[in-house]
């Protein structure tokens, strides 16, 4: 493998988005959380939402915060590596990525200060707008990145000029680009399947250590209801998904499956090992014609395989194959908890279950791991274009030497390990304390033995008079 400017630009380009994709993939999830959960307080006086609410907020300010720092460089890095890119796709992906900016962003940060410092000094009402209105803010924000990048997969409603820049023709269009809609689903069922397993792990953890935590206790059939609801219909928007990249992406698909010869009835490779080498799989655990059942919808339909496409024009195989394997093997599992939990709540034994409440720990990082695999099935699929079908990789990248990309990746990655590292140990700290431990830090709350009824202080938003 030669490390040109190149690929160390798509190296340092896929290592800050893999660090960053994390917080707005929970971030999305945890708003909208937070949201039900002072909808339900408000609704119900249940304190136990109110206590609940009031932990998982200092969580996402922190991980929104991270969200930012980690995100803003992209844009930088959009100018600095990739030049050319920047100055033929301005036109079309920049007025996208500014509405991001202007609709999504400053909604988000502008009431995230009410969310946060607003506890005390707005009405309860109020407060509950402004946590709808964050929620609104992170989905605007996906709405729009998710655009972008989906005409990017799939560019529609524009035309190339002489000198080889895009201009939009049809901004309907470019907007809603044919693979938009499944795609938009998919990545908020993705952050809401995310946000339910970080709060399931964290229950789950808390009711290892105290079975009789209320808050816990209910936080975790919330995350068991989320998933168990959702992971299914994410299972069923990824082979919609798959069966439109079969029409838009045919070499993507190919080397979803490892389809090297072009034939009717497919089979299903369940594992194998691509080689690009030989253009053909060293070993593959196949069944006969599931493939092209599960990617066209007919158990003899003729799927094409790579070898149809030239050798320049076919993305890496071996990675692609694997990330999609681990993201439907993830969301396989993430549907299985779903049921067990579900099962156990219908019994009465959730607290009780220790080896339920060990699994849902395990799977807290499930989520961050599918999501960064779909990016990579998404993205490396892409290869060898960074505008499918209009601007190939290799000539987008910025007039800059290997030795100034190496210097800027070594330091990206130290300052976002340091980052990263020390951001995700503090919530992870914040976690282990509990809800209880955790709300009472933000309010003046008096620390009381399970099961007493926490009542709301005068100057709180809703407190009885």
């Amino acid at each position: 493998m030669h490390f040109d400017a190149t690929l160390l630009s798509r190296l340092q380009f896929a290592f800050t988005i893999a660090f960053h994709i994390i917080f707005p993939s929970f971030t999305i999830g945890l708003a909208s959380y937070l949201a039900v959960l002072e909808g339900l307080w408000l609704a119900t006086k249940n304190e136990a939402f109110k206590i609940l609410y009031l932990f998982w907020i200092k969580i996402f300010a922190i991980s929104f915060g991270m969200g930012v720092v980690t995100g803003v460089v992209m844009s930088y890095e959009i100018g600095t590596n990739w030049s050319v890119y920047s100055a033929a796709a301005a036109p079309v992906i920049g007025p996208l990525l500014a509405f991001e900016v202007l609709a999504a962003f400053f909604l988000e940060s502008s009431f995230l200060g009410v969310m946060l410092f607003g506890w005390k000094k707005v009405g309860p009402r109020l407060h509950f707008a402004a946590s709808v209105l964050v929620a609104l803010g992170t989905l605007t924000s996906a709405f729009w990145i998710v655009s972008a990048n989906s005409w990017m997969q799939d560019p529609t409603g524009y035309v190339r000029l002489a000198d080889g820049t895009l201009r939009a023709t049809d901004w309907g269009q470019v907007i809603f680009s044919p693979t938009f809609p499944i795609r938009l689903t998919h990545m908020v069922l993705a952050a809401f399947l995310t946000t339910s397993l970080v709060v399931g792990a964290a229950s789950a953890w808390r009711l290892l250590q105290d079975p009789e935590e209320e808050e816990s206790c209910l936080a975790l059939k919330m995350a068991i209801g989320m998933f168990a609801i959702v992971a299914p219909l994410q299972i069923l928007a990824g082979d919609a998904s798959g069966k439109q990249v079969l029409h838009v992406q045919p070499a993507k698909l190919a080397a979803i499956e490892a389809f090297w010869d072009t034939k009717a009835g497919q089979a299903f490779h369940v594992v194998a090992w691509p080689d690009r080498a030989i253009a053909a799989n060293r070993w593959e655990v196949s069944i006969p014609k599931l493939g092209s059942l599960i990617t066209a919808g007919d158990l003899n339909a003729e799927i094409k395989g790579l070898k149809d496409f030239a050798p320049q024009d076919r993305p890496p195989v071996f990675l692609v194959f694997w990330a999609f394997r681990v993201m439907v093997g993830l969301g396989l599992a993430m549907a299985a908890l779903g049921v067990w939990g579900g099962w156990l709540i219908w019994r009465g034994q959730l607290p009780q279950a220790r080896w339920f409440l060990r699994s849902a720990v395990a799977m807290g990082p499930a989520g961050f791991v599918a999501v960064i695999s779909g990016w990579i099935v998404a993205e490396v699929g892409r290869q060898p274009y960074v505008i499918y079908g209009v601007l190939r990789t290799a000539d987008a990248v910025s007039p800059v030497t290997r030795a100034e990309v190496s210097v800027s990746l070594v330091a990206f990655m130290a300052i976002y390990a340091l980052i990263f590292s020390v951001g995700v140990l503090y919530i992870l700290r914040l976690i282990a304390e509990g809800p209880i431990a955790g709300a009472a830090a933000s309010t003046p709350m008096t620390p009381r033995p399970p099961g007493y009824a926490l009542a709301a202080a005068p100057d709180e938003p809703g407190a009885p008079p």
